[in-house]
């Protein structure tokens, strides 16, 4: 008997729709997860988008519209009327409906938190005062909080109160009488303790290392929840009152925003980073985003085409040096690149400090005189090697070993330039509060064109006698 062809649900649900079928599509909805659910409402045509959230509903249609793209949020939100809007937020924790009202207009945001309740509205206000980027703007007041002055029993009791509030019970963090964090218990501790053992007897503390401020930026606490492996980071006010946590899912997302966002400054792409997928983001925002960068350095390499001029006699004169010209400008490419990923990665985990300039330096001089050594004495065997048997010509006086001797000069030169360059260029940019990764990787590929060139014929010209 021949096995029956699964239908996957999205499929299901897009047939579902193009029948107007509401049922239906009410009923495979159900089944799926809130982010294929999204996925599916982005690669719809607009005037399905009606019928699907109204088939829907605002309970299933919350946790999914928090997966859309920005620009999709507002649209998302007025196909509901007033009624269903209160129910969709209330479905939502407060970190999910902070950021879909950091997501909309100033209009729609006031119309949209008067449909909130006194208390939902009160905290969401709180939340909003933060920006998205920040600690403060990722976390979510849903947390399990208990105090040091309680008993087993109490804590129990008191988080059986809010359990259906609080987002995680893994982690629970005890504050004294005035709200300051002061420890963290596991809820096996509660457990496997007597009720009446004191919560202080049985807490762990929390280093001013494993709490981050809300103010701060929501990098540096997605790093702190890696670097100590933490389940959740509480997250404080300059006061130490705690005011709320970041989950490890939420750094997972943070990570990728941050990630996405340097590899697109690196490859020299500016703007703010499209959420759209980039099927779903048009042609105009992708030209948008990658002009800019491209006509400034299409400008800096006419200095290349300057070099060339000023070096015109010595190319003439020894015209195989033009053989060995691009090799020696792309190895300080590859060799500035590779310094300056390096460098970016540790400036981005938190390795290097604003005093670590010098110890990087000493230590790219030291990498690019040994990468640069061996690279030229390569390429110096092989042209004494096989370059003769091309027969090329040179100017009288220069030998096949001279003229590879000068070559690896120049190759070696030019790799120790660039990777000093490169290492130092995101510490400059760092030093001057711009973003390293939006300077380094698109300017270094153009500085070190020019100065490579500028070290290979000023070489050429001393060891050549040019």
């Amino acid at each position: 008997m021949p096995d029956e062809t699964i239908t996957p649900p999205a499929e299901e649900l897009v047939r579902a729709l193009e029948a107007e079928d509401q049922s239906a599509i009410l009923s495979i909805a159900g089944a799926m997860h809130y982010a294929d659910l999204s996925q599916v409402y982005q690669e719809l045509e607009s005037e399905r988008h009606e019928v699907f959230l109204k088939s829907i509903g605002p309970e299933i249609a919350a946790d999914m519209i928090v997966q859309l793209p920005d620009s999709m949020i507002e649209e998302a939100l007025d196909h509901f009327g007033p009624g269903q809007l209160k129910i969709l937020f209330r479905e939502l924790s407060d970190d999910d409906r902070v950021d879909i009202l950091q997501a909309v207009g100033d209009e729609p945001r006031l119309r949209f938190l008067g449909l909130l309740g006194p208390e939902d509205e009160e905290l969401t206000r709180s939340l909003l005062r933060y920006e998205h980027d920040t600690a403060g703007g990722r976390m979510t007041t849903r947390f399990g909080r208990i105090f040091a002055s309680m008993t087993v029993k109490q804590a129990i009791d008191h988080l059986r109160r809010d359990q259906e509030n609080t987002e995680t019970l893994a982690r629970l963090f005890v504050v004294d009488a005035r709200g300051h964090l002061i420890g963290r218990v596991r809820l096996r501790d509660l457990a496997f303790n007597t009720w009446d053992t004191p919560i202080r007897d049985i807490m762990a503390e929390v280093g001013p290392e494993q709490r981050v401020l809300a103010t701060a930026d929501q990098e540096e606490a997605a790093n702190l929840l890696l670097r100590y492996d933490l389940i959740v980071l509480p997250v404080v006010d300059e006061f130490d009152h705690l005011l709320g946590m970041i989950t490890h899912d939420d750094a997972m997302e943070i990570l990728q925003e941050e990630s996405t966002e340097d590899i697109e400054k690196q490859a020299g792409i500016v703007g703010e980073q499209a959420e759209e997928s980039y099927l779903q983001s048009t042609v105009l925002t992708h030209f948008k985003r990658r002009f800019v960068w491209l006509f400034g350095l299409a400008l800096l390499a006419i200095a290349s085409g300057y070099v060339m001029m000023r070096f015109e006699d010595t190319l003439m004169q020894v015209f195989l040096l033009s053989l060995y010209l691009p090799m020696v400008v792309a190895s300080g490419g590859n060799t500035g690149g590779q310094a300056s990923t390096m460098v970016i990665r540790a400036m981005s985990l938190g390795e290097l400090g604003p005093g670590s300039a010098s110890r990087v330096l000493w230590k790219e001089l030291r990498l690019g005189a040994m990468l640069g050594l061996l690279l030229g004495l390569t390429i110096a065997t092989i042209t004494v090697l096989i370059l003769p048997a091309f027969r090329p010509q040179l100017p009288e006086g220069v030998s096949y070993l001279l003229f590879g001797a000068t070559v690896a000069a120049a190759l070696s030169a030019q790799v120790v330039t660039s990777t000093c360059i490169g290492a130092l260029l995101p510490i400059g940019a760092r030093a001057i509060r711009l973003d390293p990764a939006a300077v380094a990787a698109p300017a270094i590929t153009t500085l070190v064109d020019v100065s490579g060139m500028v070290i290979y014929f000023t070489v050429a010209q001393a060891l050549l006698g040019l």
